[in-house]
Formats: structure tokens, sequence, C-alpha cells
């Protein structure tokens, strides 16, 4: 029966190890927000997420590769080209640079309220 129940915890443990590695989906559309190259406060930025691997654009329209941190795959990125980290918030709306560069996911206009009928 001891055996059969540490059969059971190393299999859950090895199971939520694996699970808790997931990252999330970092595909979208950023703001630069904070120390934006040249800059260039407000302008867009863009990452397309294919399985680990991610191809990014800066808002000054320099292309980079990136892919998850050796070291903490869960909660950060290396960029090739610009030879820095960064981390990523746990719902991907943040990301800050190594650097102190910050973008922030782009949502788009809000919707516009509802227009009222007259009676």
């Amino acid at each position: 029966m001891r055996t059969v129940s540490l059969a059971f915890g190393l299999l859950a443990a090895v199971a939520a190890t694996g699970a808790s590695a997931q990252s999330i989906n970092l595909t979208g559309t950023y703001k630069c927000v904070q120390m934006c190259r040249q800059g260039l406060v407000g302008y867009q930025a863009f990452i397309t997420q294919n399985g680990p691997q991610l191809n990014l654009l800066n808002e000054a329209g320099e292309p980079s590769r990136a892919w998850p941190d050796w070291f903490a795959p869960a909660t950060r990125i290396w960029v090739e080209n610009q030879n820095q980290g960064a981390v990523y918030s746990p719902d991907g709306m943040l990301i800050q640079f190594d650097n102190g560069t910050i973008w922030q996911r782009d949502l788009g206009l809000p919707l516009p309220p509802p227009a009222r009928r007259r009676r």
C-alpha cells in the first residue's frame, strides 16, 4: 500500500511540474509606454508566437527573435538581437525588458457606449 501511495504521489508531482512550466501566448499588439527607443512612447510593437518561439517587432520597427529564458521559462523571455531578457506579467498584459522598456498590451479602443433610444 505504501508503494502505491508513493508511486501515485510521484506521478502527481511530475504531472504538476510539467503543467506549471507552461507559458501563456504573448501574440498580439503592444504599446511602448516607458523607456522607448528613440523616444517613441505610444508607438506599437508586435509579438507573434509559434510554440515557444517568438518574433518581435519593437516600436522602432526593429525585428528580433526571442524564446523562453533558460532559467525562468514560465516568466521570462530572452530577446536575441537586443541581447537582453524580459519578464512578462502572468496575464501577458505587461512586458518589462531588462533595460527598463515597458510594453503594455494594446486592446484597441474601448467600445462606445450603447446608443440611447428616444421615446
